[in-house]
């Protein structure tokens, strides 16, 4: 089976930890990008990338790339690729651009461009073309043009890969999955001790811990990929790399606590957790964190994304101080991670820092802060290691 290039999308500062999904994953001459991450592999890794990656949003697969200078080398180098090999005049399509152009300035012009381009092809070959459906197209294709190069590439994924499938229900500012995927990776979660979020709101965190920890691909709840329609689509290779996939799936042998002081919220998470089939792993509990003490012996690795100020008003420096306190108080040996767009939110916490990882959460700028809360005094620790 031959291999070809394909480009992963991904969020801002999560290229270094889906390369390492990619090298992991087997993939060849991996090269990364501004969000994206370029790699090599066949239809079958193609199959595989999607129903694994956690941190990419898209996976493409560029057809034809060339440099152009005017709208009308844009219709003609479209015209030259045999869109017969990728689409059906009996199928639906649909294209999305991206720009960084002084020549090509409006992606929605451009988009147009392509279609016409596509359309006029097979009209003038047929006398019939395919219809655009911008909704739920057939074959999505994904037009970039950088100052003058333009890739055509075709969207293998359809929806982001950030929906997974198995969130239902959701609460006020949800978590983007792919966002928490990727906050767990940096965080170095692995599944090797007890895990809890303290402020689980709908689950997802807990719930990507959990599959990070089983080994469960994150997309294997996803019920349509688009190249499942596509001319090429192989349902018998689709089905041996899901079912490979499978058989590494483990149990966990450490807990993963989910907590919120609203019942309500603790509900929803347990249904989303019940639609990814990880119910039996996760406890759910409705608990008020700054009331609560660690859950176990030994150590634990926890992660949240508290309330924001920009979607939720909180009080900041009373919520952060409340927040060290209690990690200071009643949570020795743990590694304590939360992702805010309040910056200057650490200062309030009275713990310093180990960590401070510069992230997006949708448009917020923000930061994933991790505290070291050590079993007595760090001085202790560090001499007990000598």
């Amino acid at each position: 089976m031959s291999k070809f290039k394909m480009i992963a999308k991904t969020l801002f500062g999560f290229e270094p930890l889906l390369a390492e999904e990619l090298r992991k994953l087997g993939a060849g001459d991996i090269q990364s990008g501004n969000r994206m991450v370029s790699f090599t592999g066949d239809l079958g890794f193609l199959y595989k990338a999607n129903l694994s990656l956690r941190t990419a949003l898209k996976i493409l697969k560029p057809i034809q790339s060339k440099r152009v200078f005017s709208e009308d080398q844009l219709y003609r180098f479209v015209q030259s690729i045999d869109w017969n090999l990728y689409l059906d005049e009996s199928e639906t399509f649909a294209v999305q651009s991206t720009v960084y152009s002084t020549v090509f300035t409006h992606s929605h012009y451009v988009a147009l461009k392509v279609k016409d381009a596509i359309v006029d092809q097979f009209h003038k070959q047929t006398g019939s073309r395919p219809d655009v459906n911008t909704d739920h197209p057939d074959v999505q294709i994904q037009v970039h043009i950088h100052k003058d190069l333009c890739t055509i590439s075709l969207d293998s994924s359809g929806e982001s890969l950030h929906q997974r499938g198995y969130r239902s229900i959701t609460n006020q500012a949800p978590i983007n999955e792919v966002l928490a995927a990727g906050l767990l990776l940096h965080s170095g979660w692995n599944g090797q001790s007890a895990f809890l979020d303290p402020m689980c709101g709908s689950g997802t965190l807990a719930i990507e811990a959990a599959m990070i920890a089983c080994q469960i691909p994150p997309l294997i709840n996803r019920k349509e990929f688009a190249f499942e329609k596509w001319l090429d689509w192989d349902l018998e290779l689709f089905e041996t790399i899901e079912a490979a996939m499978l058989k590494k799936v483990q149990d966990t042998r450490f807990p993963i606590f989910a907590w919120d002081i609203q019942a309500a919220s603790v509900k929803k998470a347990e249904r989303n957790a019940q639609n990814a089939n990880l119910s039996e792993f996760i406890t759910f509990e409705t608990e008020d964190f700054f009331a609560s003490t660690k859950p176990v012996d030994g150590h634990l690795h926890m992660i949240f994304n508290p309330p924001y100020g920009e979607r939720m008003p909180i009080p900041e420096d009373d919520f952060y101080k409340h927040m060290g306190d209690t990690l200071k108080q009643n949570y020795p040996d743990t590694s304590a991670w939360f992702i805010t767009s309040q910056i200057e939110a650490h200062k309030f916490v009275g713990l310093r820092p180990s960590r401070k990882i510069k992230v997006f959460n949708a448009k917020l700028e923000s930061r994933l802060f991790n505290f070291q809360i050590y079993s007595g005094s760090k001085k202790a620790k560090y001499q007990s290691e000598k």
